[in-house]
C-alpha cells in the first residue's frame, strides 16, 4: 500500500493494532524510550541509545508477532510507523484509543 500522507496511513496504522496486548506492548516500549532518553540527557551515557531499539522495537514486535498476527508496519513505512507509535501513545495517554 502506498500512502501519500501521514493522515492517510494512521488509520492502516490503527487496524494492524486492533490487539489490546500489541497496544499495550507499544505503549510500555515508548514509555521505555521515553525513560532511556531522559536518562541519556541527564548522565551523558550514549550506551543508554543503544537499547532505544531493543526496547521500542523488542517489545513492539513482539506484540505484533505473538498478539497481532501480523507484520510490523515498519517493515515498509519505517517513518510513518514511528510518526504513528507516537501518536497512538499519546492518544493512549489521554484517553482516545484503548489500551488498558
Amino acid at each position: 500500500m502506498d500512502f501519500k500522507s501521514f493522515a492517510d496511513f494512521y488509520p492502516y496504522y490503527m487496524r494492524e493494532h486492533s490487539n489490546l496486548t500489541c497496544r499495550k506492548l507499544h505503549f510500555l516500549g515508548t514509555c521505555g524510550v521515553i525513560a532511556l532518553l531522559v536518562l541519556f540527557f541527564f548522565t551523558g551515557n550514549f550506551s543508554l541509545l543503544l537499547l532505544l531499539p531493543v526496547v521500542g522495537y523488542g517489545l513492539a514486535w513482539t506484540g505484533h508477532f505473538v498478539f497481532e498476527k501480523n507484520r510490523p508496519a515498519t517493515f515498509k513505512h519505517p517513518f510513518y510507523s514511528l510518526l504513528g507509535d507516537f501518536k497512538m501513545f499519546w492518544e493512549i495517554l489521554v484517553g482516545r484509543v484503548k489500551a488498558f
